[in-house]
């Protein structure tokens, strides 16, 4: 596997983010930050996970704000 310098993901699952973005904000300021019903209505990891899975859309604004959260820490 080439090595990825500049990918500031490289090696994070989706799971790893998810769990610290949670543990960060917990579900209301993750819903307030990212408006998705997996983070609004009776979330959990797993079907958060499941759902990010599925919706590209969705895990580019996980992402986007796991890089945030994670570079002013």
């Amino acid at each position: 596997m080439p090595e990825q310098p500049n990918n500031p993901l490289h090696g994070i699952t989706l799971e790893v983010m998810l769990k610290h973005l949670h543990a960060f904000y917990g579900w209301e300021q993750l819903a307030y930050h990212i408006p998705i019903n997996c983070f609004k209505s009776n979330p959990s990891i797993k079907s958060s996970l499941t759902f990010l899975r599925k919706t590209p859309w969705a895990r580019q604004k996980v992402e986007d704000l796991y890089i945030h959260v994670t570079r002013n820490q």
